[in-house]
């Protein structure tokens, strides 16, 4: 049995029945007290008088018991006491903190106001990327500036690569220059490329060569500026493989080449119109005069199909791929298929 009374096997009719004789107990001791306290100021006899040395706590009259909100448990007032040692530890780290935070504003104010006329120091820029070097004397710029004087108008380096500004008017006779040149012999024509600089207006284009010798493992590159208006003189008779590579620029850049043996569109319709790898080129698909003239037509909710089949890529924007399509519309056919399986 524990100090309070309760036995290990105790149930709960038995414990209802014990809690009651102790609030009985509790009630009859009070009451004598209180009896006790009323006869305090008559004369005491007998046993009545060691009664009456027993006087009520100065806190004045205990609560009635039973009650837990006026007669808390051990438990409860070990809580309370947790409750409030907590609640102080928390309120003296905030006065702590306080007076720290006090002392540290006090001191950077001071060294504010005792720097307040020191200069700060200078923002580290970030690390710039590489930029074209001259190279007016590499060797191959200075073998050929020797022979074609001022139709090189520059040599630059960018990143150990050698490029080399021709005018237009030369670039067929420094081609086969450099196609026989005694020491590095550039015999094969590795690429033939454009750059569109919408910004220049007198030559906004600039052809691009790049050139391979494959006994002196050598690479260099040659850029001419030119317009859609003249072009620029094709160099196949000095590279035969520029054929195709011109045709490319001339289809997708719309730069001609003169005396070019067979110069036609290589990619797009002989009538298409516009030159898709210009940079005013609109990027979106759209209607043009070729799809009116050579498609059947579409009508709103059949567009609205295709834009959507091409938004999730389910479609190749090629021109047998639309043809299909238009012809799988005008035979009443879904691009969609609804079925289920």
């Amino acid at each position: 049995m524990s100090r309070t009374g309760a036995s290990a096997d105790e149930t709960p009719e038995d414990k209802k029945a014990r809690m009651d004789r102790v609030i009985a107990e509790a009630k009859a001791k009070r009451e004598a007290k209180a009896a006790a306290a009323q006869s305090e100021g008559a004369p005491a006899t007998g046993g009545e008088a060691q009664t009456a040395t027993r006087k009520e706590p100065p806190g004045g009259k205990s609560p009635e018991v039973g009650d837990p909100l006026q007669s808390p448990s051990q438990a409860d007032l070990e809580k309370a006491a947790k409750i409030a040692e907590a609640k102080a530890r928390a309120a003296a780290f905030k006065e702590a903190a306080a007076a720290k935070a006090g002392v540290v504003g006090a001191a950077g104010g001071a060294a504010d106001a005792a720097g307040a006329g020191a200069p700060k120091a200078p923002v580290k820029k970030k690390d710039e990327g590489p930029k074209p070097a001259d190279a007016s004397d590499h060797a191959l710029a200075k073998r050929l500036r020797e022979r074609f004087g001022e139709a090189l108008t520059g040599a630059f380096t960018f990143l150990g690569q050698l490029s080399i500004h021709v005018r237009n008017s030369s670039i067929v006779a420094v081609c086969d220059a450099l196609r026989l040149d005694a020491e590095t012999p550039f015999d094969y024509l590795s690429d033939l490329t454009c750059v569109h600089y919408p910004e220049r207006e007198d030559a906004p284009f600039e052809i691009v060569y790049n050139l391979y010798s494959i006994s002196a493992n050598a690479r260099v590159r040659l850029k001419v500026a030119a317009n859609d208006a003249e072009g620029v003189e094709s160099v196949t008779g000095v590279w035969p493989a520029a054929n195709w590579m011109e045709r490319e620029v001339y289809d997708l850049f719309g730069v001609p080449f003169k005396n070019h043996p067979d110069l036609r569109r290589l990619l797009l319709p002989p009538d298409w119109e516009g030159h898709p790898l210009r940079k005013d080129y609109p990027l979106e698909f759209m209607e043009n005069n070729w799809t009116t003239k050579h498609l059947p037509e579409f009508t709103d909710v059949q567009r609205e199909q295709l834009e959507q089949r091409r938004a999730y890529g389910l479609e190749i924007l090629s021109t047998p791929d639309e043809r299909r399509l238009r012809e799988i519309f005008r035979g009443g056919r879904e691009p969609l298929s609804l079925e289920r399986k």
